[in-house]
């Protein structure tokens, strides 16, 4: 089984997300593992389950973005408030040059206005 095989497109990475979070990501398809789903239930991030088809309307038209810290610049977070407020993460596979979706969780309230009174993460706006 080839490693396309266990890969799922969910989306395709567009400049304005470059452009809003200082990152020079690649514009090419992100996917998500077929084990991404068991990825979630081992990290305790049930809640998130029922939100995984929701993974392209989070990247197409997230509500925040921003960057971890803690990552390298090859991430990005991308937050979409729906019944929670819904953080994905993007990050590059520098071995094999395709984005993938890292992990998936809620974010609490006052997390979230942390991280935007910090600059950590923006407010997404399309320009009309």
């Amino acid at each position: 089984m080839s490693s396309s095989d266990k890969l799922i497109e969910v989306g395709e990475f567009y400049q304005q997300l470059n452009d809003i979070a200082g990152t020079n990501l690649p514009l090419d398809k992100i996917y998500r593992s077929k084990g991404f789903p068991s990825h979630l239930i081992n990290h305790k991030h049930l809640n998130c389950l029922k939100h995984i088809d929701d993974i392209p309307d989070i990247i197409e038209h997230p509500d925040y973005v921003g960057i971890n810290p803690n990552e390298n610049g090859d991430s990005i977070e991308l937050i979409k408030v729906l019944d929670k407020n819904i953080l994905v993460g993007i990050k590059l596979n520098t071995d094999r040059g395709y984005l993938y979706v890292s992990t998936m969780h809620d974010i609490q309230e006052s997390k979230l206005a942390r991280r935007l009174h910090s600059g950590r993460i923006k407010k997404f706006y399309i320009d009309a």
